[in-house]
């Protein structure tokens, strides 16, 4: 296969971090795709802040949908690539990006049909109701170009190469931030269109990441067939894909439910307490993008090890993400120890919504580390063909711990509470999580290998 990069040999550290680097560039990108959004909303006042905070789960329920295809599709196409198998790289892949389609379709149909009572549920008065119908009802229908191009940026993961999707990524932020103050306030011949502004900015930048994404993977990577084998060659790549993609999609979307039940406990603060949890979210997303990344990198390490069977390399693998991130998470709470009303003053001038953040950051910051080791937990599995027991880390962190603690916290310290929560069920989580990988790990022996 094309431009195939080996993670199988040579030393474990390097390795990741070479991958993790540039994957960290696309993940901050990403972010500040959505940073670039709130700063220019914000601009707006606080209603229309508050009401892009309102989308915020819907925006992650998507990308729950998008990272469960894009993991299931990375964990198999990495192992057929250990596994030195050409042919049955190009059929997953192909395949895993025509199941995206799909799975795209009935997402838009059931989004368009469900605004005024999802966001109603969510707490979104009607002032707030109509500037959420104007902006999510474009942002539906560009749905496609952010799945789909997922998936295939992670196939091109899955052969170990991390560089083009993030200069993808890149190419899709400038775009953004050159049409978000063109659309959003209507400058030159460009019409005043507020929310509906940056909708339409999102979905052109991202339909470029579409097409970018498709040319590399035909042209440079070599993984695309066009040659149809028939429906039931078809259905057992969907299988192996989903059999991952699925559990990692639900858990991907206890996410988004997750947030939307705090977004909802957060709602009963006020407006000011809701537009800085929406800025706090996107904050959080770009400074946790390099655990993220490590998180998304491990996943085609781990797939390609295993599919050649070396589980050992796996386990060092494990031992040197937990470390990386625990160390970055104690320089990113440092910094807000000291920083975060600053950073939230970006955002938004208002003294509520600003020193809301720096609290929120003061307090969560402190569990990043474990957050991000639950991660890197539930990557591995994933790639180990073990879904279930991914899934049932998120299930234990967000179902069994964050919800729960989150009102607990409204209930007896107010908005603070709520924060202590969120921090608390991080750390326990990591530390399960960790120890119940390592366990299973010792228990494998070396070269075990269970293909399907």
């Amino acid at each position: 296969m094309k431009s195939r990069v080996d993670l199988t040999n040579g030393p474990v550290a390097p390795a990741i971090v070479g991958m993790t680097l540039p994957m960290m560039v696309g993940m901050v990108g990403m972010v500040a795709f959505n940073l670039v959004d709130t700063y220019f909303i914000g601009q707006l006042g606080t209603d229309a802040l508050a009401a892009m905070s309102f989308t915020l789960p819907v925006v992650m329920m998507q990308g729950a949908v998008s990272m469960g295809l894009g993991v299931g599709a990375s964990a198999v196409i990495s192992r057929a690539i250990g596994e030195n198998n050409s042919e049955k790289v190009k059929r997953l892949t192909t395949d895993a990006l025509l199941l995206s389609v799909l799975i795209v379709i009935f997402f838009v149909i059931v989004g368009l049909l469900t605004i005024d009572p999802l966001f109603t549920l969510l707490g979104a008065d009607k002032g707030s109701l109509e500037l959420i119908r104007r902006y999510m009802r474009i942002w539906y229908l560009g749905m496609a170009f952010v799945v789909v191009p997922m998936v295939g940026n992670n196939a091109i993961r899955a052969a170990g190469n991390t560089v083009i999707p993030s200069l993808v990524m890149l190419t899709a932020i400038l775009l953004n931030g050159i049409l978000d103050p063109l659309l959003i306030f209507g400058i030159g011949p460009f019409p005043r269109l507020e929310l509906e502004g940056a909708a339409l900015a999102t979905v052109f930048a991202r339909s470029v990441t579409l097409v970018v994404s498709l040319l590399f993977l035909h042209f440079k990577f070599g993984m695309l067939t066009f040659r149809f084998e028939g429906f039931k060659s078809t259905f057992e790549s969907w299988k192996k894909v989903v059999y991952i993609g699925i559990p990692a999609a639900v858990t991907q979307i206890l996410i988004p439910v997750s947030m939307g039940v705090i977004t909802r406990l957060i709602a009963t603060q006020g407006n000011a307490a809701i537009a800085a949890f929406g800025v706090c979210s996107r904050i959080e997303m770009f400074v946790l993008s390099p655990i993220v990344a490590l998180g998304a990198v491990i996943t085609p390490f781990t797939g390609q090890n295993y599919g050649a069977g070396k589980l050992e390399r796996v386990k060092e693998g494990l031992k040197f993400s937990s470390v990386f991130s625990l160390t970055l998470s104690a320089v990113i709470w440092v910094t807000f120890h000291f920083f975060g009303e600053s950073a939230g003053a970006l955002f938004n001038d208002s003294p509520e919504v600003y020193e809301t953040v720096g609290l929120y950051l003061a307090i969560v910051a402190l569990s990043y580390g474990f957050h991000g080791i639950s991660m890197v937990a539930a990557s591995v599995f994933n790639a180990l063909n073990k879904p279930f027991a991914a899934m049932l880390i998120n299930v234990f962190k967000l179902i069994v711990l964050l919800v729960p603690l989150a009102w607990l916290g409204l209930k007896y310290w107010q908005l603070k509470g709520i924060f202590t929560g969120i921090g608390i069920s991080y750390f326990i989580a990591g530390i399960g999580s960790w120890m119940f990988l390592y366990l299973f790990l010792q228990r494998q022996p070396v070269g075990e290998n269970t293909q399907s």
